[in-house]
C-alpha cells in the first residue's frame, strides 16, 4: 500500500506531504483545487509518461516520492533490477522531472529507467480514470485474471502443463544441437575427434603434473644437491682417520659418560640418549649417502620431462586448469561424438517424445480451456450483477476465450483471453480500453475489483470520476462497493459524492489557496468535525443549509 506521497513543485503544489492509510481513503474538494494533479504526481512516481509543462512555474524541476508498503512479492523483480530489498519490505520511490527533459528515477535509492520503474509501478497501484497503469487494461493480464478466479483445480493443471512445456523446450533444444547443417556437423565430428585424439595420445595420469615439476625442480639444481648433501656426509662421518667428524665426537662423548653412568640414574639416561642419537645419526648419514650417490645430471632425462610439462600445459590451457579437467573434458567430448555420430537414431527417439509430449500437451490446453469457459461463465454472471448495482443494467460483459493452437503453446496454454465490455444496448462489445467514458471506465473496472478482490494482488486501487454522471442512489452503491473492496485493498477515490465520501474510513480535503500572490493547493485530513462540514458542502455547496447539514450527519452515521 502507499503509506506516503510527497509532491514538490508540480503544476500549483508547492509542497505536499500526504500520508495515507489502509482501508478507504477518499480526496474531495472544489473543481481546479488541485485534485487532478496529486493523481498526475503519482501516475508520474509509477513511470508514466510526464511533460516538463508539469513542473510549477518558477521552478526548474518538480519532484514527486512514495513510500510503499507491498503485499506482493516484489523481491524477484527488484533483483532483476539490482535493487535491494529492505529490511522492512518498504519500497522508496522517487523521481525528479527536469526543465531538459531529463528524469531521474530511484528506487530504494537505486537509479532506474522510467521503463523499469513502470514495471515496478504495475505491480503496486491500478489507477482507474485516465488509463494509466490499468493493470485491466492490459489484455495479457485477463488470462491471469481468470486462472486465479477459476481456482486451484485450473492452478494445477496450469503447473502439470508447464512442467510439460519446460521438457518440450529441452527436447526441442537438443534436437537443433543434433539437427545442425550437414557442414557444420562435419566440422563439430572433426574438431572432437581431434581434441579426443590429442587427449588420448597424452596417456595422462592424475597427479603427473606435479611429480614431472618436483623431478624437473631436481635435475635444474642437481649439481647444489651434490654438493649440499655431500658436505653434510663429511660433516656427520668426516673423511677415512679423522676423528674430528660430528659421529667421532658423539662416540667419544658416549665413552666418556658410560664410565660413571652407573653412579646415578640420570647419568644412566643421558648416556642412553647419546646412543639413541648415534644411531640416529648413523641412519641419517646412510640417506644422505644414498642421494648424495643416485642424484645426477642426465640432460636427456631433464630435456623429455620438460617436453611432457610442456605438453601437459598446452592440454591444460585448452580443456582444464588440472589433468582431472582435461580427462573430464575427454569423457565429455567423446559422450558429445557419440550422441552426434548416432545422432540420426537420436533425433527419430527425440521427435517421437516431442510427439508425444505434444499431444499431452494439447490435451492439457483441453482441459483448461474448458475450466476456464466453465469460470467465464460464472466472472461474466458476477460483474454484471456488479455493474447492474452500478446503474449500469444494459451493459453487456463477455469473457472472450479463443483457442490457437496454430500460435504455438505459451505458459498460459493456446488459449487468448481477454475482457470485452460494451456499456450501452445496441453498441458491439470492445475492449477495456475501447470504452470512451472515464466514469462508465470506473465502474466497470470497480465491478471486475469487485469480484476479484481476494485474488487481485495489485495492493493499492486508485479511482478517479468513478462518479461522474451519477445519481444519488447509484453513487450510494459506488461507496458501498469501494468500501467492500478496500477490505482487501488500499481504495484512494477522487469524488464530488457525498454518499461516496461518508463511507470512507479516511477524509482529505484538498483546497485551493493564495500566498504572495501565487495560487497554492494543501492537503488537510478531516476530523469527525471537519468532516461534517465537508459532506455538507458536497450536498450543498458553498451555502450550507440545515436540511444539508442533517443528511451529512446522517450519512456519517451510516458509514
Amino acid at each position: 500500500m502507499l503509506i506516503q506521497l510527497d509532491v514538490e513543485n508540480v503544476a500549483i503544489i508547492e509542497k505536499l506531504n500526504i500520508p495515507l492509510f489502509k482501508g478507504f481513503n477518499v480526496l474531495t474538494g472544489e473543481t481546479g483545487a488541485g485534485k487532478s494533479i496529486i493523481i498526475d504526481s503519482l501516475n508520474a512516481l509509477l513511470g508514466s509518461r510526464v511533460s516538463k509543462e508539469l513542473i510549477r512555474s518558477g521552478s526548474d524541476k518538480a519532484f514527486v516520492q512514495g513510500l510503499f508498503s507491498h503485499g506482493s512479492d516484489l523481491s524477484e523483480l527488484l533483483d532483476t533490477f539490482g535493487i535491494e530489498t529492505q529490511d522492512d519490505g518498504n519500497i522508496l520511490i522517487s523521481r525528479v522531472i527536469t526543465e531538459s527533459g531529463k528524469n531521474i528515477c530511484r528506487v530504494n535509492g537505486t537509479m532506474v529507467t522510467v521503463s523499469m520503474l513502470r514495471e515496478i509501478g504495475q505491480k503496486l497501484v491500478d489507477i482507474h480514470g485516465q488509463h494509466d497503469n490499468q493493470s485491466l487494461l492490459r489484455a495479457e493480464t485477463h488470462i491471469e485474471l481468470l486462472d486465479l478466479f477459476t481456482g486451484e483445480k485450473l492452478a494445477e493443471e496450469k503447473r502439470e502443463y508447464r512442467m510439460l512445456l519446460e521438457r518440450l523446450h529441452e527436447l526441442k533444444s537438443k534436437l537443433k544441437a543434433l539437427s545442425g547443417e550437414g557442414k557444420e556437423r562435419e566440422r563439430t565430428i572433426d574438431m572432437l575427434k581431434y581434441q579426443i585424439n590429442e587427449i588420448e595420445s597424452a596417456n595422462l595420469r592424475i597427479g603427473e603434473d606435479e611429480e614431472l615439476q618436483r623431478q624437473s625442480r631436481i635435475l635444474s639444481h642437481s649439481e647444489e644437491i651434490i654438493n649440499a648433501f655431500s658436505q653434510a656426509y663429511q660433516m656427520i662421518r668426516g673423511e677415512e682417520g679423522d676423528d674430528q667428524s660430528a659421529l667421532d665426537k658423539i662416540g667419544v662423548s658416549l665413552d666418556f659418560i658410560r664410565k660413571v653412568d652407573d653412579l646415578d640414574p640420570d647419568y644412566e639416561m643421558i648416556s642412553s640418549s647419546l646412543g639413541e642419537i648415534e644411531e640416529r645419526l648413523v641412519d641419517i648419514s646412510r640417506d644422505i649417502r644414498m642421494i648424495r650417490d643416485k642424484t645426477e645430471y642426465d640432460p636427456k632425462l631433464h630435456k623429455s620431462i620438460e617436453e611432457r610439462i610442456s605438453l601437459i600445459q598446452g592440454l591444460q590451457r585448452k580443456y582444464g586448469e588440472t589433468i582431472d579437467d582435461v580427462l573430464t573434458y575427454l569423457e565429455s567430448s567423446k559422450q558429445q561424438l557419440d550422441e552426434i555420430e548416432r545422432s540420426e537414431e537420436l533425433i527419430l527417439a527425440i521427435k517421437k517424445d516431442i510427439e508425444a509430449i505434444e499431444k499431452d500437451l494439447h490435451r492439457k490446453c483441453g482441459s483448461l480451456n474448458k475450466l476456464r469457459t466453465e469460470a467465464a461463465k460464472r466472472l461474466e454472471k458476477g460483474i454484471l450483477k456488479e455493474l447492474n448495482d452500478l446503474e449500469m443494467p444494459r451493459t453487456q460483459f463477455l469473457v472472450s476465450i479463443v483457442s490457437r493452437p496454430e500460435d504455438g503453446f505459451t505458459e498460459n496454454g493456446t488459449d487468448k483471453v481477454e475482457f470485452l465490455f460494451s456499456p450501452n444496448a445496441g453498441e458491439p462489445l470492445k475492449p477495456l480500453s475501447k470504452i470512451a467514458s472515464g466514469g462508465e471506465m470506473s465502474r466497470c473496472m470497480l465491478a471486475i475489483k469487485t469480484i476479484l478482490a481476494d485474488i487481485d494482488a495489485i495492493p493499492t486501487l486508485v479511482f478517479d470520476e468513478i462518479d461522474t454522471g451519477v445519481s444519488g442512489k447509484a453513487a450510494s452503491r459506488l461507496g458501498e462497493k469501494l468500501k467492500a473492496v478496500a477490505g482487501m485493498h488500499q481504495v484512494i477515490c477522487i469524488t464530488h459524492h457525498a454518499q461516496i465520501a461518508s463511507q470512507a474510513d479516511t477524509h482529505y480535503l484538498i483546497e485551493k489557496m493564495e500566498k504572495d500572490g501565487r495560487t497554492l493547493t494543501k492537503v488537510k485530513l478531516l476530523d469527525k468535525t471537519d468532516r461534517e462540514e465537508e459532506i455538507t458542502r458536497l450536498l450543498s455547496g458553498e451555502h450550507a443549509t440545515e436540511a444539508a447539514r442533517k443528511l451529512a450527519q446522517e450519512l456519517l452515521k451510516q458509514k
